[in-house]
């Protein structure tokens, strides 16, 4: 497994020499190389020098491009404009970058070498309740992250901060102890998350009813909080139900999403109980926290409210209840001291970026993040329906996850049947290709949009065959595929002799970037960089089959092999990269 240089990289490797060679008293200056379309690439750091170097730009552009020694990669070098460096690759260095990219498992692709220990924090849903449509950015961005992470050469450990704790759970064990059938499943073996859903809603509704109407019922359910508080093992083992019932829906929901989600990884506030206090006493002795009004607070110069008094994270409330501070800085220290984690990442609500911010800072103060260990908030944005508001159904009612993926599936099955026929693709084709497209397409709509900002819902457009969708990207496979079989006993081969159309110049040199896309996406935790690369490379396909045909009896067996190789390369690149999406790629469509 060798990473291949990137041929951006080479040229920019060059351009600092010359640099370096032309002009000693430049120092060590950045020639900001980027993709241009006057040529395969432009510099324009010469611009900034001559200011420095109070020069003339294009005197000085000059003289590096006579610094620059004859080689095999750079077939053109023009000065043009004020300064700017207009460079051209020659036809054989990018076929032989890509030959060697193929060459190798990952594509070239090396591991970051400063990669660490990330915690990400991720699809957090609360026991007993349904998950809805507010959940799924949270999984689908989270699952991508640890996937482009992993690919990156980070070690990833993957934590589910489920909703477990709380009074809540006083109403539902007291309900179950006089109502002890309400969890009994219908027959023995396995269950369905339809099913232990549908228990828990009833049982949660009928408990709410009788906890609103009925104060011995409440003081009942009360007293049932403390004993679950104080670690009673009658009411331990209730609990455990609900959470055990709760996981059996979770996971349904996660595998029709195709996410791995695995058990040691789903620690929820409960796992951090026996930390709570001791977290609090580390911030009062250390002077971080503060006794207000009776509530152990930390307080903030930038973090006022209407009023203009400080508004403070509460640590412990004033009759000695924990919030949600005391869980979240008992894990970031499990995280940080006992999991060696050097980055924490939480894919959480933009909503809560106040509360993260005031968690961050305390754990600053406290000296559990430092220079060497930091903490980022991937914080998103909220799922719109197609009139511009919050997603909701037509009585108003938020929408079941479940729903919007069945949904999905629905919609994406009848656009593959369609096409089956053509295809000649069987039943059980037809219903897995379904499947692949629909969640394909609510992944992909959710990723190539900005985390941090608000999206349509639209399943019309999701799982359209034009334009920016996973469809899309999931045919251009396909139809790779398919001119693979046609192709028959030839295998792709790379020619670095021949010359290049301009579209398979332009393919070659885009597939050349996915390298540092991976890069910049893992460092900068952005996933939509890379949906935007994927897109790009199928939209340079789609050129590249308009002006270049790849089965042409006009064709040269080299040149054939060649866009064979040419195809297959974008092929893989795409495969790979829809995977780190949590996106499948059948083979036929």
């Amino acid at each position: 497994m060798a990473s291949v240089p990137s041929l951006a990289s080479t040229v920019q490797q060059r351009l600092a020499d010359a640099l370096s060679a032309a002009l000693p008293e430049a120092g060590s200056a950045d020639p900001l190389l980027r993709r241009s379309d006057r040529a395969d690439f432009q510099a324009n750091g010469i611009l900034a020098l001559a200011k420095k170097l109070k020069g003339n730009p294009r005197e000085l552009a000059a003289k590096v491009v006579e610094a620059i020694p004859a080689n095999d990669v750079l077939k053109e070098i023009e000065v043009s404009g004020p300064g700017f460096l207009n460079l051209t690759i020659t036809d054989k260095a990018i076929v032989e970058t890509l030959a060697a990219r193929a060459a190798d498992d990952r594509l070239g692709v090396r591991y970051a070498p400063d990669a660490g220990t990330t915690v990400i924090d991720y699809a957090q849903p609360n026991v007993a309740k349904e998950m809805h449509v507010g959940h799924l950015r949270s999984a689908v961005i989270g699952d991508a992250m640890v996937q482009i992470l992993r690919f990156a050469g980070e070690k990833v450990i993957r934590r589910h901060h489920i909703g477990d704790w709380g009074t809540q759970f006083g109403m539902l064990i007291q309900y179950l102890i006089e109502h002890p059938h309400e969890l009994d499943h219908k027959r023995e073996g396995e269950v369905s998350g339809e099913e232990a859903m549908s228990n828990l809603n009833r049982l949660y509704k009928a408990s709410r009813a009788l906890f609103d109407s009925d104060e011995e019922f409440k003081d009942r359910a009360r007293r049932r909080v403390v004993d679950l508080q104080s670690g009673d093992a009658e009411t331990l083992a209730l609990w455990q139900r609900f959470v055990d019932e709760s996981k059996i829906y979770f996971y349904s929901v996660f595998n029709k999403l195709d996410m791995e989600i695995r058990d040691p990884d789903v620690v929820g506030e409960s796992g951090y109980n026996d930390m709570l206090d001791e977290t609090c006493r580390i911030l009062e002795e250390s002077g971080v926290a503060v006794r207000s009004e009776g509530a152990l607070c930390v307080f903030f110069d930038d973090v006022k409210g209407p009023d203009g008094n400080p508004v403070p994270l509460i640590v412990r409330k004033s009759n000695g209840g924990y919030g949600y501070a005391a869980t979240d800085l008992s894990a970031i220290r499990d995280r940080v001291q006992n999991l060696g984690a050097d980055s924490l990442v939480y894919v959480v609500d933009a909503r809560q970026s106040l509360h993260f911010k005031m968690v961050f800072e305390t754990a600053r103060r406290a000296g559990w993040l430092n220079d060497k260990v930091k903490a980022v908030q991937l914080a998103f944005g909220t799922v719109l329906g197609k009139d511009g508001k919050p997603f909701k159904t037509r009585e108003g009612e938020t929408v079941r996850l479940v729903d919007l993926l069945d949904e999905a599936i629905d919609r994406a099955t009848t656009v593959v049947r369609e096409k089956a026929a053509k295809m000649g693709l069987s039943e059980q084709e037809i219903v897995e290709n379904g499947q692949y497209v629909g969640i394909g397409a609510v992944k992909y709509a959710d990723l190539s949009t900005s985390a941090v900002r608000d999206y349509k819902f639209d399943l019309d457009q999701m799982v359209s065959l034009n334009g920016d969708t996973s469809v899309y990207l999931q045919y251009a496979y396909a139809r790779i595929q398919s001119i693979k079989r046609k192709a028959g006993d030839t295998k792709p081969a790379a020619h670095p002799e021949l010359e290049l159309a301009p579209a398979e110049r332009a393919l070659g040199l885009h597939l050349d970037q996915f390298g540092e896309v991976i890069g910049e996406v893992a460092s900068s935790y952005e996933p939509h960089k890379l949906a935007a690369y994927l897109y790009q490379l199928a939209s340079h396909l789609t050129t590249f089959y308009d002006q270049c045909q790849v089965i042409s009896e006009a064709n040269t067996v080299e040149v054939f092999e060649n866009r064979l190789f040419l195809v297959d390369l974008t092929a893989r690149t795409l495969r790979q990269g829809m995977a780190l999406l949590g996106i499948r790629t059948p083979e036929r469509l």
